[in-house]
Parts: structure tokens; C-alpha cells; sequence
């Protein structure tokens, strides 16, 4: 079946094509009984823009892209950013935007990646994740001038909008919740060090340790994988003396400690209490349920994408903070044994 045109619409509606156009695109330069009738017969027959001929008349691609710098496989099993790309593929839908994924396992590629798109004129803006300090993205965003927005924390002094939560705050009420049920001694798993948002919550799990008057914390780092979560886990584990509980940066990693845990002989909450950060469908299936840092990632996505799209439009913007995270207490956490 033949793609309705702006040509077939003026022939029913009796008018120019440059009528047919105004109209369309809510323009001046038609009555508004003429406008409702090129509407309603564009409806009829089904019209839909073209995005590439929208590309030739007002520059816009349509799309949006995000880069997601992990390896391929953990995409389908990391809960976290399927909830994201979900939020940002439910905003880009009612704007009638198409959203361009490219996945990547280095920063070099990814880079490049954003080269091309801006030169071919693939997309209009671009979300990043995974902010580092002193990240070459930002610095060549600025060079192509690329609107792009920031999910997880602002861009280092604020050269790009952010769409993120309060992840200190979030981790504070960690540590006070394990003291309150008795722990001193915490250790946490965290995502790789460079991170922005990693480095937050390092910070407040430290300062908030000290103000605790905790007699152990530390902090090892790993990659979000399963594999490197059950590896720390078990270093952790054989030390002579052993934390009584554990503060994991992913899902994944939490889950993978649990089954470590078992491996070990090590029971979960009664000598071991497991704290997850993103609550998911896969704290909740093991036993005992995990504990976890709940936040709305899809939220996350679908601002950020209303953010982007704000800034295309050419229309003043600013950091946008999410609903504050909540902790969701499950079976995996208990006061620790007696000494």
C-alpha cells in the first residue's frame, strides 16, 4: 500500500500543498476551519511525517542516542538498564522520537561513536551514563555542541544538566540502618572508582561510618558483573576477621554474593547481612529476599529523555532531582551475631 503524501492530502482537501504544509505544521497562513479539515484527512489516511524529510527542512533526525559502554551480555542481565532504557523509550513515544542504542565495551569507541552520529546528523542529542571525572565525552560534547544531558549526577562543574537522585542521602540511611541493627563492621562492594556516582556514595558511606563510630568499613571495587561481585565476596569472606555485612553497588553482584554466602557456609542474615543497591525482580526472587536501595529508574529515563528534548527545542534548562531513594528491608538483613 502507497505511503500517503502531503500531495495526496492537498488533492482531497482541495488546497496547495504549501496550505497542506502550514497546517500540518501549525503554522500560520490557513484559516482554522481549514486547518481542522487538512488535519482530519490526514488522520484518515493514515499521514505520518518523514523523518528524514524533516531532517532536510529543520535539521532534526528525530532520534536520540545512548551509549552504553558494558560488554553486550550484561544488557540482558542487569535489570538497571532495561527499567532506563524502558523510561526514555516511554517519554521519546508520545513525541513521536525514536531512540538510537549502541552498545560498546570501550570509552574510545564510545567517543566515536558520538563523532559520527552528530556528523551524519543521526540524532539531536545524546544521554550519557556512567559520568567520569574529568570526562573526555564532556569535552567533546562541548566542542560539537551536542545537547546532551547527564543521568546519575552533574557533569563536574555543571557544564551539562543532570537528571539524578540523592544517592548520598541514600547511603547514609544504609549505614545508619545496619548500626541500628548492630553492626560495626561493613564492608561495600562498589562499582568502578571513576565513576561520579561512585564516588558520592563512597563518600557518604565513609563519613557516615565515622559519624557512626563504626570499628570497621571498607570499600573494594569491582564492575557490576557477577563474577567480580562473587570474587570480592569471598575475599571478604575469608579474612580473619569478616564484616557482618556487606553493601553491594548493583543488584547483580548482591545476588551473586548470596550464592558465595551459601557456597561458604555462610548463612544469610545470621552471621552475613546482604544490602543491594536497585531494588529489582531479582532481590526479590532469591532466599531470603535482598534487601535494597529502591529507586524509580524508569523515572530516570523518561526525565532525562524530556530534559534532552527540552534542550533541542532550544529551551532554558535545569538539573532535574528524582523522587529521593527509599530502602525496601528484607530477610537478608538481621542484627549480627554475638561476639
Amino acid at each position: 500500500m502507497k505511503r500517503p503524501t502531503i500531495t495526496d492530502i492537498a488533492w482531497r482537501a482541495g488546497v496547495s500543498k504549501g496550505a497542506v504544509s502550514y497546517a500540518l505544521n501549525g503554522r500560520p497562513g490557513v484559516s482554522e476551519p481549514t486547518r481542522e479539515r487538512i488535519l482530519a484527512i490526514a488522520a484518515e489516511l493514515g499521514w505520518q511525517p518523514s523523518n528524514a524529510a524533516r531532517a532536510l527542512s529543520d535539521g532534526r533526525a528525530g532520534a536520540v542516542g545512548l551509549v552504553i559502554d558494558r560488554p553486550a551480555h550484561m544488557l540482558g542481565i542487569e535489570p538497571f538498564f532495561m527499567q532506563l532504557i524502558s523510561g526514555i523509550e516511554a517519554e521519546l513515544s508520545e513525541k513521536a522520537e525514536a531512540l538510537l542504542l549502541k552498545v560498546t565495551e570501550d570509552r574510545v569507541a564510545e567517543v566515536e561513536t558520538y563523532r559520527r552520529w552528530w556528523a551524519e546528523r543521526r540524532v539531536d542529542g545524546v544521554i550519557l551514563v556512567d559520568l567520569c571525572d574529568d570526562d573526555p565525552r564532556v569535552k567533546l560534547i562541548e566542542e560539537l555542541k551536542l545537547p546532551a544531558v547527564v543521568i546519575g549526577g552533574p557533569a563536574g562543574k555543571g557544564q551539562l544538566p543532570a537528571v539524578w537522585s540523592d544517592d548520598a542521602s541514600a547511603m547514609r540511611a544504609v549505614v545508619d540502618y545496619l548500626a541500628a541493627l548492630g553492626h560495626r563492621s561493613i564492608a561495600r562492594v562498589a562499582g568502578p572508582a571513576e565513576f561520579v556516582h561512585t564516588a558520592v556514595r563512597t563518600k557518604a558511606f565513609t563519613a557516615a561510618a565515622r559519624q557512626r563510630r563504626l570499628d570497621r568499613v571498607q570499600t573494594v571495587h569491582a564492575d557490576y558483573t557477577g563474577e567480580a561481585g562473587g570474587q570480592a565476596t569471598r575475599r571478604l569472606l575469608a579474612e580473619a576477621s569478616p564484616p557482618t555485612a556487606i553493601v553491594f553497588d548493583n543488584d547483580v553482584m548482591a545476588v551473586a554474593a548470596l550464592a558465595v554466602a551459601h557456597e561458604m557456609r555462610v548463612p544469610v542474615p545470621e552471621r552475613l547481612s546482604i544490602v543491594a543497591w536497585d531494588d529489582s525482580a531479582l532481590c526479590q526472587l532469591v532466599h531470603p529476599a535482598l534487601t535494597a536501595v529502591r529507586r524509580n529508574i524508569a523515572e530516570h529515563g523518561s526525565r532525562a529523555a524530556a530534559l534532552l528534548l527540552r534542550l533541542v527545542a532550544g529551551e532554558p534548562v535545569t538539573d532535574d532531582e528524582c523522587s529521593a531513594p527509599t530502602l525496601a528491608t528484607r530477610g537478608s538483613t538481621a542484627p549480627p551475631p554475638r561476639a
